[in-house]
């Protein structure tokens, strides 16, 4: 029996029950399996995927939509991903249109690599900014952050929510509720009583992944991060955005190195919402 054309086999929607899937895929291409990142993806945003006839997954990727259900305001597109077998036969393309034309007028964002980008940019994708991954042991040096933080409690998710729809711009309550299970460390900053900034910690293979990192100012920032690294033993990864260069060269020199650069580009809008001086990380690439 002949096996179907790539151009006819049908884009589908996924579901918890492919986790092992899309971590199959995500190894496939040299990527991490990332499993429980992928969990949270698939229960907060939705899948879009390609069946393999042979077995497994040709292609997949997951948009997840913030601000009211029924007209969501945002929607961040993450872990697009084509088999190396079937990679560069148009599939990610195809993909990707699928994904276009089911936002229909929802603005779109995402952070690509360089190698993604130009495909990107076919579809109209505009670059309005770059994050820097950074990756390492932290290592105090020089004087300690002076902004005290503490680990959330459930009292706090209001605060929180109110805190993150004012930075990111949108509602991200599906999100954003998930973070207490999903995380290994949430933390607050707090000044007088009012919550300035939370940052969460969550593991991603042998490391701890720093985000969403949302700060009142540099100071606080540095001060959730040092909190976060004195409660864990595994090397931290996040992505800063570029233009917190205080945030930057603080870190550096406390032991995470650069590992490479992402374009934050977005569709349908000049500019993502929300205020970018106090968001610093997101909570992961793939979902903003």
């Amino acid at each position: 029996m002949s096996t179907p054309s790539l151009s006819t086999l049908p884009v589908r929607r996924l579901t918890p029950r492919d986790l092992t899937a899309c971590a199959d895929l995500s190894e496939n291409r040299g990527w991490p399996r990332e499993e429980h990142k992928w969990g949270l993806l698939l229960s907060a945003g939705t899948g879009h995927g390609i069946d393999d006839p042979e077995g497994g997954l040709v292609s997949a990727c997951v948009v997840t939509s913030y601000g009211p259900y029924e007209r969501p305001e945002l929607a961040a597109i993450g872990m697009v991903l084509v088999a190396e077998r079937h990679a560069r036969q148009g599939v990610g393309r195809r993909l990707m249109r699928h994904v276009i034309d089911a936002a229909g007028s929802t603005p779109l964002t995402l952070h690509a690599t360089e190698y993604g980008r130009p495909l990107y940019e076919e579809f109209g994708f505009k670059t309005t900014g770059r994050a820097e991954m950074l990756r390492g042991h932290f290592r105090p040096s020089g004087p300690a952050p002076t902004v005290p933080t503490r680990p959330a409690t459930a009292e706090d998710l209001q605060a929180l929510l109110r805190l993150d729809g004012e930075v990111f711009g949108t509602d991200r309550t599906a999100m954003i509720t998930r973070l207490p299970a999903f995380a290994d460390q949430l933390r607050v900053a707090e000044d007088g009583g009012e919550i300035i900034g939370y940052a969460a910690a969550w593991p991603s293979m042998d490391t701890h992944v720093v985000g969403p990192l949302i700060a009142r100012d540099t100071e606080t920032a540095k001060a959730l991060v040092a909190d976060l690294a004195a409660h864990t033993d595994r090397p931290l990864r996040t992505d800063i955005d570029v233009r917190h260069e205080q945030l930057l060269a603080w870190l550096k020199p406390q032991g995470l190195e650069s590992w490479g650069f992402n374009s934050v580009m977005v569709y349908g809008i000049p500019d993502l919402p929300g205020d970018w001086t106090r968001r610093f990380a997101p909570l992961t690439v793939a979902a903003g």
